[in-house]
């Protein structure tokens, strides 16, 4: 997919995943609460996970992030696509996590993304993650 639309907005969408992954690293539930739609899916078919609904998404998250007592994640964009007030975007992950018991991993995933734009602001309405190699 090549990367189409408008810059202004191809620079908001990648802004978007940056707040989403600083919120990570700051373990900060409000923000990264912040980059989801109201009605957004996120899609974990790994861990055979669906969950809809922004405070429901941020739950589980809130209940998964308990598991590790430090995260470290970065992401790259593949790709953006822009039609109007959504957009389609891919983008890699590359994480460091710890779990409770000390042990380390290190996943690599890629996200295929779903973005809205509602209010001006550019937001997730629907993440899949697909593991490409690690834990």
């Amino acid at each position: 997919m090549p990367h189409t639309g408008p810059l202004e907005d191809r620079e908001l969408i990648r802004e978007l995943l940056e707040r989403y992954c600083d919120a990570v690293n700051q373990r900060d539930a409000e923000a990264w609460g912040a980059t989801w739609a109201e009605d957004a899916d996120w899609e974990l078919p790994h861990l055979e996970v669906n969950i809809s609904g922004r405070a429901a998404i941020v739950d589980a998250w809130k209940e998964a992030m308990e598991m590790f007592p430090f995260v470290n994640m970065m992401s790259q964009v593949g790709s953006i696509e822009i039609d109007g007030d959504r957009a389609v975007m891919r983008s890699y992950t590359a994480e460091v996590a710890v779990l409770q018991d000390g042990k380390e991993i290190r996943p690599r995933g890629e996200y295929r993304d779903v973005c809205v734009k509602q209010n001006g602001e550019w937001l997730f309405a629907q993440r899949r993650f697909s593991v490409l190699h690690g834990e």
